[in-house]
């Protein structure tokens, strides 16, 4: 009897979890982040709230799973990986135009302030941001950069971390701020100025 319980069981846990996703997300778009409750998004979600706090112990925990959601490898902790074309300064501005879109999006720009906010003031939360999606995208990222260290578009003996810290980092701090439109070009200055620092060469 397990054996035919257990898939339906399953499926709709994780058709539970997709509805308080999606709930969340929909919340956060809608709503300033200090109203949004673990009660409005189980209500949302049409869910009890015990089912909420089964998976997840707080509201943070919740928005950064459903943010965690939207990447592409998900909850699952698979690895990415960018673009190599063979050309860096290509690639850099194929991912960079791509992310100043992103934090340009209303939709995605209040879920990610929400998310930083919390970070700000949960350790727990931000050694699972640095776990699960900080890390991972820096070391895909520094794979590229590896990559094109071996092809000579790069200073071999560049600090990796530090080209990751001059690339994104300004980004960062005028989103953070709105100290700016983010735009394409924008990005592509970007790229270009980290290039210049960490040409091959440039030690």
């Amino acid at each position: 009897m397990s054996n035919v319980k257990g898939p339906d069981h399953s499926r709709r846990k994780e058709r539970s979890r997709q509805a308080i996703l999606a709930a969340t997300r929909a919340l956060v778009a809608e709503e300033p982040y200090e109203k949004i409750t673990v009660e409005a998004i189980a209500a949302r979600a049409g869910v009890g709230k015990q089912t909420i706090y089964r998976r997840w112990p707080s509201k943070s925990a919740v928005v950064f799973a459903a943010f965690l959601a939207l990447s592409e490898d998900g909850e699952d902790g698979r690895s990415v990986a960018l673009p190599d074309t063979g050309d860096i300064e290509a690639d850099l501005k194929l991912v960079m135009r791509a992310t100043v879109e992103e934090f340009a999006d209303p939709s995605f720009d209040r879920m990610i302030r929400a998310l930083t906010t919390e970070i700000a003031v949960d350790a727990a939360l931000a050694a699972e941001y640095r776990e699960k999606l900080a890390r991972p995208l820096a070391e895909a990222k520094k794979a590229r950069l590896r990559s094109a260290q071996a092809a000579g578009q790069l200073d071999p003996a560049a600090d990796l971390d530090l080209v990751l810290e001059v690339l994104y980092a300004p980004l960062f701090q005028r989103w953070l701020h709105r100290g700016g439109p983010l735009t394409t070009a924008y990005a592509d200055a970007l790229v270009d100025a980290t290039l210049r620092a960490f040409g091959p060469g440039r030690r």
